[in-house]
């Protein structure tokens, strides 16, 4: 293959690889929030074991919201880099198909679309995750100020 040849195929894979960044991005901001509920969750431990009963009710309530809210980051993780990992046998199949003229069009439209759809499911349970974090806001929140916070 002549490199003529090439840079028409270097040029339609640039736009999965920037599809790979934005991911990565996104990758980063789920496990920093993975890393946070952890954390939450460790400092919630030692609360409860030193605490009064009423209280441990309230933490117990929160350390429930906080592992819910452990598995979806966790399945939202997992279906971002299922993402990547699309994108990334596309990039191959591009190079691929391109190199020994293979007609693959159909499996690679089937990877980016199965890209983008565990894209989106993953954003889906980024914003469930968002909601239980208010969740747990709430309950850790003074009755009063929490009420006043709703409305």
């Amino acid at each position: 293959m002549l490199l003529a040849n090439l840079i028409p195929t270097l040029q339609l894979a640039v736009g999965p690889v920037i599809l790979i960044s934005g991911i990565g991005l996104i990758l980063l901001s789920l496990t920093n929030r993975f890393g946070r509920i952890v954390d939450r969750t460790r400092q919630l431990s030692v609360e409860y074991r030193s605490s009064e009963s009423a209280d441990q009710e309230r933490i117990l309530l929160e350390l429930k919201i906080l592992t819910l809210r452990a598995k979806v980051i966790r399945s939202s993780n997992f279906l971002a880099v299922v993402s990547v990992l699309f994108v990334s046998i596309l990039i191959i199949g591009l190079f691929g198909s391109a190199l020994y003229h293979l007609n693959i069009t159909h499996l690679l439209v089937a990877l980016f679309i199965l890209s983008i759809i565990s894209l989106i499911l993953s954003l889906f349970l980024f914003i469930y995750d968002l909601d239980l974090s208010l969740k747990a806001l709430w309950i850790e929140l003074p009755k009063g100020l929490a009420k006043s916070a709703i409305d």
